[in-house]
C-alpha cells in the first residue's frame, strides 16, 4: 500500500493481524485520528480509533458463534492509524486521500474509524474518482451539510456541502438519516439547506413514524445497484446507549433499530464504510466504543452475506 509516511499501530481491531499492506484481505481497518480541535466543549474524536480497538476484543467473541466468522472469512487486517495532526486540514486531507485511494485500488473494502466528520470529505473524493456514480447514505443526528465556512472553509459541519458542490455524489439519491436538527436545534433552515442541495433528509421523527422497514425500502429503491459510501456517525444513536460521542443529541436510535438499519443498508454495494465521532473522554465504561465495534462486526456480517448468502 502506498502512502506518504509511516502509520502508527496501536493494537488492532478484534485482535486481527496488523498489516502494512491490505494485499489478500477482503476488508481492512484504517484509523484516522483527526478532529478539527475547535469544538467549544467536547474535543476527543482524535482518540476514537484507539478507543474502538480497545473496546473490540469482547465483541470479537460474538463472531465465533456465527455460522461463518466474518472476521476470518474476509481475512480482516488492521493497517493502524495515519500519522496526521488534528486541526491541520491541508496536510491531513492529503494524507487521508493518498491512503484511502491506495486502499480502494487494492480491491479491499476500507473500514475507516475517525475522527470527527471532517475526515469524510477526502475519503469521498477518492471514492468518487473510482466510482463516478457514487451514492451517499449517512446516518447521523446532524446533516453535516451546514452553511458554515468561517473560520474554517473545511470543517466537521460542512463536509456534505463540499461533496455536493464538487459533484462527488449523486445527491438526489443520497440520504441523511436519523437527523435531529429540526427537533433539538429548532432551526428548520438547517435541514432546508441540505434539501436545497438535493439531499433526501429523513429525520429521527420520520424514522419512528414510518418504521425501519419503510425507510430501508425507500433507500434501496433510490440507490439500486449503485456503489454506496456508507457513513455512520455514532451520535445517530441516543446518548443513553452511546454517550461517548462528539456532539450528542437526545431522541436518537436505540441499538436494535440502529443495527437493523445498518444491516439493511450494508446489504447494498458498499465500497467504503466510514465510522466516526467516537469521543473517548466522554464514554462511560467504554460502552460507545464497544457499540462501535459491534457496528463494524455487523457490517462485516452483511458483506459476507452478500458474498456467500446467510450467516
Amino acid at each position: 500500500m502506498t502512502g506518504h509516511g509511516p502509520r502508527r499501530s496501536p493494537g488492532t481491531l478484534f485482535g486481527v493481524p496488523h498489516a502494512s499492506s491490505p494485499r489478500g484481505a477482503g476488508a481492512a481497518v484504517l484509523g484516522i485520528p483527526f478532529d478539527m480541535g475547535s469544538h467549544p466543549s467536547r474535543i476527543g474524536g482524535r482518540g476514537g480509533p484507539a478507543h474502538v480497538r480497545a473496546s473490540s476484543l469482547l465483541v470479537a467473541e460474538a463472531a465465533e458463534d456465527l455460522g461463518i466468522n466474518p472476521i476470518e472469512h474476509l481475512g480482516l487486517v488492521d493497517l493502524g492509524d495515519l500519522e496526521i495532526t488534528p486541526g491541520q486540514v491541508d496536510s491531513a486531507f492529503e494524507r487521508i486521500s493518498a491512503e484511502l485511494g491506495a486502499l480502494l485500488d487494492s480491491g479491499t473494502i476500507p473500514i475507516t474509524i475517525g475522527g470527527d466528520g471532517a475526515v469524510t470529505l477526502p475519503q469521498l473524493r477518492e471514492a468518487h474518482r473510482r466510482h463516478p456514480d457514487l451514492v451517499l447514505v449517512h446516518f447521523d443526528a446532524h446533516t453535516d451539510a451546514y452553511d458554515l465556512f468561517e473560520p474554517y472553509e473545511f470543517n466537521n459541519a460542512n463536509s456534505f456541502v463540499h461533496a455536493a458542490r464538487e459533484g462527488l455524489i449523486d445527491v438526489t439519491r443520497s440520504f441523511h438519516v436519523g437527523i435531529r436538527d429540526t427537533e433539538l436545534a429548532g432551526r428548520p433552515g438547517v435541514v432546508g439547506f441540505a434539501e436545497a442541495l438535493g439531499y433526501r433528509v429523513r429525520s429521527m421523527r420520520e424514522v419512528r413514524e414510518r418504521g425501519i422497514a419503510d425507510v430501508l425500502a425507500e433507500i434501496r429503491a433510490a440507490v439500486g445497484a449503485r456503489p454506496v459510501y456508507l457513513c455512520w456517525d455514532m451520535d445517530v444513536f441516543d446518548p443513553s446507549v452511546a454517550p461517548g460521542v462528539v456532539t450528542p443529541a437526545w431522541g436518537g436510535l436505540g441499538t436494535a433499530d440502529g443495527l437493523d438499519l445498518l444491516r439493511g443498508v450494508a446489504a447494498l454495494d458498499v465500497v467504503v464504510f466510514d465510522l466516526n465521532t467516537v469521543s473517548p473522554p466522554h464514554d462511560l465504561a467504554g460502552q460507545t466504543g464497544s457499540l462501535a465495534a459491534h457496528v463494524i462486526l455487523e457490517f462485516l456480517c452483511a458483506v459476507v452475506e452478500r458474498q456467500v448468502g446467510g450467516r
